[in-house]
């Protein structure tokens, strides 16, 4: 039986605890000077420094209602790449339906830092803006 390889579960255990909105077991698979880089012209985007920066863009995310459903990962002893749909799950409003990439790179068994990298960069801005003002 394979096993899977430890970045590969670090990151599995993320989207659990992201799925849970779990901030201490997110908190456990954060680099305390994580960098999670956010692309594009909305409220949201820039770089988060931090755990707390984190957590904090994670708690505004919530207003969105947005799920997470991995497609496909890649794996080597510095990185994971993963494709997944993310969607947002609002009553009476336009949702985002979008897939994703995120880039993760990994130090001493700790998420260390992230790029985003969305399917249509100019959806997500107008609905990120629409959402946040």
């Amino acid at each position: 039986m394979q096993q899977e390889h430890p970045n590969l579960n670090l990151i599995h255990d993320f989207f659990t605890a992201y799925g849970n909105n779990d901030s201490n077991g997110i908190k456990k698979v954060l680099d305390e000077n994580i960098k999670w880089h956010i692309p594009g012209e909305h409220p949201l985007s820039g770089t988060k420094n931090g755990i707390e920066e984190v957590l904090g863009y994670f708690k505004k995310l919530g207003k969105g209602s947005f799920k997470a459903e991995p497609i496909v990962m890649g794996v080597n002893d510095t990185h994971v790449i993963d494709c997944h749909r993310n969607w947002s799950n609002l009553e009476n409003e336009e949702n985002l339906d979008n897939m994703s990439c995120l880039l993760w790179r990994i130090e001493n068994n700790k998420i260390k830092e992230v790029h985003n990298f969305p399917e249509n960069q100019k959806i997500v801005d107008l609905f990120f803006k629409k959402l946040y003002g």
